[in-house]
């Protein structure tokens, strides 16, 4: 049977999970990558640093964000979200950073180096030509939907 996901079935898998796809789009061609997130029961939030999906969505901040969960081919749950790409402001970026790191930090193993403290030691050991500044956005959710397959 395939159905659509209720808002609540939405939000408790936008919460339980971690890793999504964000895809973006240039004039050109559109781009699809895999990104770690945090899910506040409103918006999503995402770090990453300076590359092709940042340059892609400040010149065009329309996204599709998608994640799913699957026991095998005929048993699955996926979410569609379209919205829109914003930046955070210097004031925003340190409690969304700490959001970020309290969602996803206790998903990961005990033998990853804890992410807040990687930035920092990154951005305070390298000289300012390989400097690695990470950015820290949001998805402001403008539409979400999300289906089921079970058998």
């Amino acid at each position: 049977m395939i159905g659509n996901l209720t808002k609540e079935q939405i939000s408790n898998m936008l919460s339980s999970q971690m890793i999504g796809r964000i895809a973006c789009c240039d004039v050109q061609k559109p781009y699809i990558v895999p990104i770690a997130y945090a899910y506040d029961g409103k918006d999503i939030y995402c770090q990453t640093t300076e590359g092709k999906k940042i340059r892609f969505m400040r010149e065009n901040p329309n996204i599709c964000f998608q994640i799913d969960f699957s026991n095998n081919i005929t048993n699955w749950q996926s979410i569609i979200i379209y919205g829109k790409f914003e930046e955070l402001s210097q004031k925003e970026t340190e409690s969304a950073r700490e959001f970020l790191v309290n969602k996803i930090m206790p998903l990961m193993t005990n033998s990853k180096i804890h992410g807040y403290e990687h930035w920092e030691a990154r951005e305070q050991h390298l000289d300012d030509s390989h400097r690695v500044k990470p950015i820290i956005f949001r998805l402001k959710i403008e539409e979400i939907s999300g289906k089921y397959h079970r058998t």
